[in-house]
């Protein structure tokens, strides 16, 4: 009998438990970002170093995640939970305490590595513990809880930092993870999927694919992209890995290490695409708004956060109310309603100034944030509504790394398009100026560029214009994409009932 299919014992103290330790790894994907200039002067690293703070704990936790099923199917989903939050909890106490680059890497590496199961497998017990008629409602508790990470990740981390010290942005894991220890070995019951073999070169080449996808992407503008060997050879390795791991798949006898079994789902198959889709423009667009807010607006790092945290109490709003609906309504008209305030508020961002008050920030945030709950919720629902319980272990993960793998190629690709429009559009601005435009009396002593601070007052001011017009062209294109993206919703199936199939083992 599948444990969704009887009453479970202390079902509250379970989520409460699981989901403060996917909280805890969701915040540790963000709330580093805004300490970076600390570590880098505590720890005597150069700018090219010190974000291998960033990239390292994405890369190992992109290489562990696919290995969650398997490892779920031979030690048991408890006990794989359980050893993730130690070491989790184990790897950020030995971030807080890194005294040098090479201490606080190779702890971020493990702090990754543990992590990654973390996210996947609250969303499988959520799946397995609830009713299908509570399913809603724990997608939008479990929804609510990773996207809190990159919405509330800076607001903590700058605040942690200003009134503390960058190392008690990784010393506040430790009695949150306490805790959920706690509480998941107090109340989780024991379950074991059926253990398959381990395909270990589907394995290999699946991770060393994602792996270098992961420093091709991450690294990619900080090295001018192809102008740099190391990216043509991450690009080259992680196509020819992510090949090999394709034709293995197909042709392997036996059992692969991505079941195909999860290919043939059509919801799963359509729900991994929009995986991608959303983390592809909900998370870029969030990595645009610091560096827009702290570096083009003059905003203080905490200032900043309490401008967009309307953003997390937009998305808890719609959460709560979507995990009611997804049961009476069709979940592509509750997604297409969150695209279409998705596509609003971005529209409303392509209305930014420099001038402003941050009226249109607080606006547009908190209507972004209902779009992401109105998107991710039935998303999470409709992808395994028709995937049978066995294979949920193995295709919470899998979920989990397309949406992972979206908001990387999301944010490289507006960060990329940033860069680019901001020269073009910097070269554009140059070639107007003379001592003749009337519009360089606007600028007061800056119109005086027969003098050097008059110059560079005048070339300051160009690359301001010249960046938020960059910046613009972003949110233009992210609202392009999210509108072109609603028809893609009739490839889903609207849900009817769970497949059935062989239950998982509680002990």
């Amino acid at each position: 009998m599948s444990p969704s299919t009887h009453a479970v014992p202390n079902r509250g103290m379970i989520t409460i438990s699981i989901m403060l330790a996917t909280i805890m790894q969701a915040l540790d994907t963000t709330i580093a970002n805004v300490a970076l200039p600390h570590m880098q002067g505590s720890l005597q690293a150069s700018q090219d170093q010190i974000t291998w703070v960033l990239t390292s704990y994405i890369v190992a936790s992109a290489i562990a995640l696919p290995l969650t099923g398997w490892l779920c199917g031979h030690w048991g989903r408890r006990r794989v939970f359980l050893v993730s939050v130690i070491g989790f909890t184990i790897a950020s106490a030995l971030c807080g305490l890194a005294g040098s680059m090479a201490e606080i890497v190779a702890a971020r590496l493990l702090q990754g590595s543990f992590g990654a199961a973390l996210v996947p497998l609250s969303q499988a017990v959520l799946l397995d513990i609830n009713p299908p008629q509570k399913v809603g409602q724990a997608m939008a508790i479990w929804g609510a809880g990773i996207m809190v990470g990159p919405i509330l990740g800076p607001l903590l981390g700058g605040w942690l930092t200003d009134q503390f010290d960058w190392r008690w942005v990784f010393f506040i894991n430790l009695p949150v993870g306490l805790f959920a220890l706690w509480g998941i070995g107090r109340f989780l019951p024991e379950s074991r999927p059926r253990a398959e073999k381990l395909d270990v070169f589907g394995f290999v080449t699946l991770s060393l694919g994602i792996g270098l996808l992961q420093l091709f992407l991450d690294r990619g503008e900080q090295l001018d992209w192809f102008d740099s060997w190391e990216i043509r050879l991450e690009a080259a390795g992680a196509v020819i890995a992510l090949a090999f791991f394709a034709v293995h798949t197909w042709t392997v006898r036996g059992q692969s290490f991505l079941n195909r079994e999860l290919l043939k789902d059509r919801n799963f198959v359509t729900g991994l695409l929009f995986a991608f889709i959303v983390g592809m423009i909900l998370f870029a667009t969030m990595s645009l708004l610091p560096t827009f807010l702290q570096g083009l607006m003059g905003y203080p790092v905490v200032y900043t956060g309490a401008v967009t945290a309307p953003r997390g109490v937009g998305t808890m709003i719609a959460m709560m109310v979507v995990g009611r609906l997804v049961q009476r309504v069709d979940v592509r008209g509750i997604m297409a309603v969150g695209f279409g305030l998705t596509a609003f508020s971005l529209w409303q961002m392509t209305r930014f100034t420099p001038d402003m008050d941050s009226t249109l920030i607080v606006t547009s945030g908190f209507i972004q944030g209902l779009g992401i709950g109105f998107t991710f919720v039935p998303l999470s629902t409709a992808t395994f509504a028709t995937l049978a319980p066995h294979l949920r272990h193995q295709g919470t993960p899998i979920f989990s790394l397309l949406r992972n793998i979206g908001s990387s190629v999301g944010i490289s690709i507006v960060q990329a398009l940033l860069t680019e429009g901001s020269s073009s559009a910097h070269a554009n601005l140059a070639s107007l100026v003379a001592p003749g435009n009337a519009g360089l009396a606007y600028l007061g002593s800056a119109a005086n560029i027969g003098t050097p601070s008059g110059l560079a007052a005048l070339n300051m001011e160009v690359t301001r214009q010249a960046a938020m017009i960059a910046y613009l062209d972003d949110f233009w294109i992210m609202m392009a994409m999210t509108a072109l993206s609603i028809p893609l919703l009739l490839l889903i199936r609207k849900p009817r009932r769970a497949a059935s199939g062989p239950a998982e083992v509680p002990h």
